[in-house]
């Protein structure tokens, strides 16, 4: 062993020296080297300190895991087996304690076990991670002999049948966390589906069942090709070059591919930003096509396994028609040149999948001769008026639509088919909501689609699922589905771009007029409800009747609420919520009546609603008369800003008290139980919407809506919805009290605003800074001003902007605050002098625009 003084210096030796491998790294094709030579590099220091160690000749030193591999990342954990003999002594264990010490104080980070033969076996009958441990394992130094027993002992005790349905629902379980999905923003290059885990489980069941180790092995096997070895070689290159990058990039273990290391790795490649594509885009394209191909490979090798271990003939086969067969739950082809003799035959084979549901998978022969054909997917292929007729039956079919189109676009053959849709593969979003690629996003928008139309749903989506049932045609919804965001990336409007793309496909697949306009203009408008909804006031009938004449009738407004409901359900898990749901409801439902002849000019509405309130009222208990007295103090544009459910609310909580002097703050869950309705009632101040707003943001919940009110009686009477993540209705209710007595006192003491709250940018922010905009016009009936607000959302944003109006001393009438991922766009009703002058409202917007980017 060396002596201490020592140590230092072998440590800084074996720093130097790998860091010296990975020196200026930025070429990938060096990869494999790269982490070849640091295992081996690792392999003869590890081999001289335990030749130092003077341990039992009978004790083997043994590298497992990826180490075992013979491949070792500049940050990866360096996992051993130090296998002893079952005589082993005690003085052995303290040698072997002291070794592992040793190696922790040269700065090398180890993963290990110490185990007799008897002992790792015991462990891999309990542990499927332990047995795929051992079979990956290299001898660095110590007794050859005891090595090669070990190994004998995990192959003749392996059950490959056993262990590979345990690897595949290991797989299965792996990418249920990334929800089966390649396209994420931040992948993780190792355990994502198509990263490096996926190509180590096909190594790991070649070893179980006596086949070659590598790909060229499996090539000389009859299981890949040569064109697929070379295409799979390429991608584990590529894989092997980002992880290695990302290590050194964090300079630590690090495989997700964080928005905080994208511009450092693009740079490390020596992407550029173009007017085409962010450098990081370019980057990300790049693995996005790798993890495609591994995606598309592995199961053709897994199935070539499963072939060895299972035989081909023991499933009985049942011809579909002359080009397909089943056998078992594989749709095989008929002849191994279906797809070249008859083409079409490509498309054919996701229909025939929809048909036949007992179908899960397609057969090893069968997709590669898929894979191989795709280039068949030409002009001529789109022209032909078989492809068009299958293609639409699959879009038609009833079941499995969203299905086969994964595996369409997984197997590359969607985007041939269709170019515009190949264009965006792959493509990066950093609008700062979504969370998937734009291909991804949009296979998530057709898959909530056809969830509205699955009955096993219908609990989630009630109103959806009703409509849809109803909805003729469905594959209207599906196409518009599909093209809704395929302009994006080519500059310009991608909702136009996209309309050009929908309308000339409905065209060329002979769709009736009625239904190509249908989606062409599905594709145009598929933000117009959303954007409605959620910036104006859906329940001005004013507002209801210009949406209406939008969307003319009652089947476009079906189709536009159901596009819309599936399209921001499909951007990111955290974007929908209750209150969303709520609005473009209510929305939906006035638009309909008015497209039905229901009357809605504001003084019809306006009784309508107080009626409604009034009955609300009376359930309550209270008499008759009993909100006339506060109703006088009240115009009619506080019962055109709130719904009857509110206006009864307000009505019971200041009954008899709406004279008094003192501060009123009510709270209660609000409608869908997300979130809480908060009302405050009180002589109106200056800062009073800073300083609520304060409130909130520094007790973490978030204000999605606000409405802004001075009663005839100067008495602000302000409503705000807030929420905090990841609350349950149980907790909101807990949380009324302590709304209403904190935020009550911090009003009654109108102490001076404390400073905004400096939170830090998100690291989405931070990397991909979003442009604040500011837009002030006025209103259709030119009485007030609208102010439009986008920007990057962080802690206290929304009180910086209360304190910069409240400075310029303009009014808030309305708040509509949108937070969308790490992106806000919030729309507020103003007015005050400054917006009347051209050089005040220059200076309103510039100080706005200030704050807005600090």
């Amino acid at each position: 062993m060396n002596a201490p003084h020592s140590i230092p210096a072998l440590r800084k030796q074996l720093k130097a020296d790998r860091a010296a491998l990975y020196a200026d790294y930025h070429d990938p094709e060096k990869a494999g080297e790269l982490i070849a030579a640091d295992a081996a590099l690792v392999d003869a220091f590890l081999a001289a300190r335990w030749g130092e160690l003077a341990a039992d000749p009978a004790t083997a030193l043994v590298a497992v895991g990826g180490y075992g591999r013979g491949q070792l990342f500049p940050a990866s954990d360096i996992d051993l087996l130090i296998l002893l003999s079952d005589e082993a002594q005690e003085n052995e264990l303290v040698k072997i304690e002291g070794f592992i010490g040793l190696l922790w104080d040269l700065g090398l980070e180890v993963g290990h076990s110490v185990r007799t033969q008897t002992e790792c076996l015991e462990e891999a009958r309990k542990d499927i991670t332990v047995q795929t441990t051992l079979l990956e394992t290299r001898l660095i130094a110590g007794s050859e002999s005891a090595y090669k027993q070990m190994q004998q002992a995990v192959s003749s005790t392996l059950d490959p049948r056993a262990f590979f349905e345990a690897k595949l629902l290991e797989q299965q379980q792996r990418h249920e966390r990334f929800q089966g999905s390649i396209n994420k923003l931040e992948p993780n290059v190792k355990e994502a589906p198509g990263g490096l885990r996926d190509l180590h489980m096909v190594l790991w069941l070649a070893r179980a069942v006596n086949l070659p180790c590598d790909w060229e092995g499996l090539k000389k096997a009859g299981l890949l090709t040569g064109q697929e070895m070379r295409k799979l070689k390429r991608a584990e290159t590529m894989l092997f070059s980002f992880r290695i990058a990302l290590h050194l990039t964090a300079g630590r273990r690090e495989d997700r591919i964080l928005f905080d290391y994208q511009n450092a790795l693009a740079k490390r490649f020596g992407y550029v930003d173009t007017d085409a594509a962010r450098a990081s885009e370019q980057l990300m394209a790049v693995y996005y096509l790798s993890a495609r191909i591994v995606a598309q490979l592995q199961p053709l090798l897994l199935q070539a396994i499963r072939r060895i271990l299972h035989g081909k003939a023991a499933l009985e086969i049942t011809p579909i028609n002359p080009r397909f067969n089943a056998r078992g739950h594989l749709l095989e082809i008929a002849n191994p040149d279906v797809f070249e003799t008859t083409p079409s035959a490509i498309l054919e084979a996701f229909l025939v999948m929809q048909q036949n549901p007992q179908l899960t998978a397609i057969g090893v022969d069968t997709l590669r001769a898929l894979w191989h054909a795709r280039p068949r997917i030409n002009a001529a292929f789109r022209r032909d008026p078989v492809n068009k007729a299958l293609f639409m039956d699959i879009i038609r079919q009833p079941w499995g639509t969203t299905r086969v189109m994964r595996r369409m676009n997984q197997y590359g053959v969607l985007g041939r088919y269709i170019p515009a849709f190949g264009k965006i593969v792959g493509r990066m979003q950093h609008d700062l909501f979504h969370v998937y690629t734009v291909d991804e996003h949009i296979l998530m928008v057709l898959r909530n689609l056809r969830r509205f139309a699955t009955p096993a749903f219908n609990h989630e989506y009630p109103l959806c699922s009703q409509l849809i049932e109803q909805f003729e045609r469905p594959e209207v919804l599906y196409l518009a589905a599909l093209f809704h965001d395929i302009g994006k990336g080519r500059g310009g409007d991608h909702s136009q771009l996209g309309k050009v793309d929908a309308r000339e496909f409905c065209v060329d697949h002979d769709l009736p007029k009625a239904d190509t306009d249908l989606v062409a203009w599905l594709v145009e408008h598929h933000l117009t409800m959303s954007s409605v909804a959620q910036k104006q006031d859906v329940y001005d009938p004013e507002v209801v009747e210009a949406f209406a004449q939008i969307v003319r009738d009652e089947r476009h407004l079906n189709a536009l609420y159901l596009l819309t409901v599936a399209d921001i359900r499909g951007t990111s898990p955290k974007v929908w919520n209750g209150w969303k749901a709520k609005l473009l409801e209510d929305l939906f439902r006035a638009t309909r009546r008015y497209l039905a002849g229901e009357t809605l000019n504001t003084v019809d509405a306006l009784d309508t609603r107080r009626d409604e309130a009034q009955s609300q009222m009376r359930r309550w208990g209270l008499r008759d008369d009993a909100h006339l007295a506060f109703w006088k103090t009240l115009d009619p544009v506080y019962f055109l800003r709130h719904d009857a459910p509110e206006i009864a609310w307000h009505g019971k909580v200041l009954w008899g008290r709406f004279e008094s002097d003192e501060v009123i703050v009510r709270a209660r869950p609000a409608e869908g139980d997300e979130g809480l309705q908060v009302m405050v009632y009180c002589h109106d101040q200056p800062d009073l919407f800073a300083r609520i707003c304060t409130f909130f943001e520094r007790n973490g919940y978030s204000i999605f809506d606000a409405r802004i009110y001075t009663t005839l009686r100067g008495r602000a009477l302000d409503t705000f919805f807030v929420q905090m993540s990841e609350r349950t209705t149980a907790e909101y209710r807990d949380l009324v009290g302590f709304v209403e007595y904190e935020l009550t006192q911090m009003i009654v003491r109108n102490e001076p605003l404390p400073p905004p709250l400096s939170g830090r940018l998100s690291r989405v922010l931070k990397h991909f800074p979003l442009p604040p905009q500011v837009l002030i016009r006025p209103d259709d009936k030119q009485k007030l001003h609208i102010l439009s607000l986008v920007a990057g959302d962080r802690p206290g944003l929304l009180s910086r902007i209360a304190r910069v109006l409240s400075r310029h001393e303009v009014t808030i009438h309305s708040a509509k605050i949108m937070t969308l991922g790490e992106r806000a766009e919030d729309t507020f009703t103003i007015s005050g002098v400054c917006l009347a002058e051209s050089k005040t409202l220059v200076r309103l917007e510039a100080d706005l625009l200030e704050t807005l980017r600090v």
